[in-house]
């Protein structure tokens, strides 16, 4: 049955469905403050919960996004992509939690370099099974449909060969100084929200 050919109807609606779940968890990490008598002061407190949460929404939807432009070119499934494709969302569910260690940390002052670690580490292994995912569809344009040629397949791959890399980089400088990693990780959601929101989306 591994050879099996899939629709991606349903491997698309299920990725859907996890991104949008992922996305609305984040919201959980911010709490509602109990003292109301200082209600300014306790809202400002919780700033690294803004941040977290305002980092991974846009994180979480560029990989959506990402995640969608790819699937506009792979025309059919199978066992090896819907695999692939399962670690891939397996990762993305993990961003709630790393978003709320790194608010924690940023919070308490403690463990910071480890909390943006740990969202670097699992950044850079969610690109894994993303570009895994793709190389596999498109080598020898094996599940692609013929919305794309090859050079423009292998000139996606190279874009998103970038993502665990530059994330890499921020993870290591965030190892560093926490700040910086942070800082990168914040400058490439805008380098990575732009190339494919030009690309043609479905309907």
């Amino acid at each position: 049955m591994t050879g099996q050919v899939l629709k991606t109807a349903r491997l698309e609606a299920f990725s859907d469905g996890v991104f949008a779940i992922a996305i609305t968890l984040l919201v959980i990490e911010i709490k509602v403050p109990e003292d109301t008598a200082h209600l300014w002061e306790q809202l400002g407190h919780l700033w690294p919960s803004y941040l977290g949460y305002v980092i991974s929404f846009l994180v979480i939807g560029l990989i959506w996004a990402n995640h969608h432009a790819m699937f506009d070119h792979i025309a059919s499934a199978d066992r090896v992509l819907l695999f692939l494709n399962t670690i891939l969302l397996m990762l993305v569910a993990l961003i709630p939690f790393t978003a709320g260690v790194l608010a924690s940390a940023l919070r308490n002052h403690e463990g910071e370099r480890t909390a943006v670690v740990l969202y670097g580490v699992v950044l850079v292994a969610g690109g894994l099974p993303f570009n895994a995912t793709w190389e596999y569809a498109r080598r020898g344009h094996r599940l692609l449909g013929d919305t794309i040629t090859p050079d423009e397949a292998r000139t996606m791959s190279r874009r998103f060969l970038k993502g665990p890399l530059l994330y890499g980089v921020g993870t290591a400088l965030g190892a560093l100084l926490p700040v910086l990693g942070i800082i990168a990780f914040s400058l490439l959601i805008p380098f990575y929200w732009l190339p494919p929101l030009t690309r043609r989306i479905k309907t």
